[in-house]
């Protein structure tokens, strides 16, 4: 292969800048062949040198128009590799876009009953704490479901993949689970493509009496709850089902999504799609990867002072619940990693 081709292929996915973005390299490798450089003068007794100049300009020259075109790229670390940024206008967009992307998707082998699932998150429940003045102490009798940890030390959970008879059963993580992975799967193949039908069904699959958290939640609350409910509790909704999904989320009332890409507890670049509750003082945030438009976690940010019962005074911008799914896997066996 020769240098030119070496050239055209280094940046062959890169689009085609416009005539003054390539002046300058034109104007350099101009001044390289004509010989109006003193070096260039100096050096043309030698056409062996001065092809290795021709050669650095032409160099010089697809840097500058790379250095160019790479200024409209998107800034989000590693996400700029991404061939464009989510649409993050309003939650008709933004969802519409990965509904959209997500019914191209092919749908995955359904793994077997005898296999388990695999979890890898970090964060969770952040400490409960009461206030007391200037001090904090933890309250004993609040349970833990799970601290909330770094990177370096998340936590796994396994689920058997067919379990219907451990459904009724708290797993080892102590989050109740009342579907097993299999359940769940089959729940969202079936939903309706309807959105408001899609979202009747998820409020009689996860009813609002579960518990005093939910006590008195209005049906927009509990639509958004449903929702994330199931994309927590799920291993791998597939794809078609996924964008009925968002296709709904996006009709609740009062859900919005920001308008920036956001960290998670892992530090990965999210979309954030939340919903505040003014009954709860609390904005829910689910998190989406931008790139797969899978489910990544979750975050819970208080937005008014307010008393609770088990923690004391709460204060805006703490955060309750902070929880990024890092790693998802099917395996043969109880605590067997991937």
């Amino acid at each position: 292969m020769d240098e030119l081709t070496q050239l055209r292929e280094l940046r062959a996915d890169a689009p085609a800048p416009d005539r003054a973005a390539l002046a300058p390299g034109r104007a350099l490798l101009t001044d390289a062949i004509a010989g109006r450089n003193r070096r260039a003068r100096r050096l043309r007794a030698d056409w062996r040198i001065a092809s290795l100049g021709a050669a650095a300009a032409i160099t010089a020259a697809a840097l500058i128009v790379t250095q160019i075109v790479d200024t409209t790229a998107p800034e989000h670390g590693h996400l700029a590799a991404r061939a464009h940024d989510p649409d993050l206008s309003g939650p008709a967009a933004a969802l519409n876009e990965a509904a959209g992307a997500l019914t191209r998707k092919k749908t995955p082998v359904e793994p077997r009953n005898d296999q388990w699932v695999y979890l890898r998150e970090v964060g969770g429940t952040v400490t409960d704490r009461v206030r007391a003045g200037d001090s904090v102490r933890t309250d004993p009798s609040v349970p833990h479901p799970m601290d909330r940890s770094d990177p370096h030390t998340p936590h796994e959970t396994w689920l058997k993949y067919g379990g219907e008879a451990e459904e009724k059963k708290r797993t080892p993580d102590l989050v109740h689970r009342p579907y097993s992975p299999r359940r769940l799967h089959r729940i969202a193949t079936a939903l309706p493509q309807d959105p408001r039908e899609l979202l009747a069904e998820l409020r009689r699959l996860f009813p609002a009496d579960a518990g005093h958290r939910v006590a008195g939640e209005t049906t927009d609350e509990h639509n958004y709850r449903a929702v994330f409910t199931l994309l927590d509790q799920s291993y791998a909704i597939p794809p078609h089902a996924l964008a009925r999904i968002y296709t709904a989320l996006a009709t609740v009332k009062d859900v919005k999504v920001t308008d920036r890409l956001v960290r998670d507890a892992s530090g990965r670049e999210v979309i954030a799609v939340t919903r505040e509750s003014s009954r709860t003082n609390i904005r829910q945030e689910i998190f989406i990867d931008p790139r797969t438009y899978a489910y990544t976690g979750f975050r819970e940010v208080v937005t008014k002072e307010h008393r609770a019962w088990y923690d004391g005074t709460r204060y805006p911008g703490d955060v309750i619940g902070d929880l990024a799914r890092i790693e998802t896997a099917v395996v043969d066996a109880d605590r067997e990693r991937p």
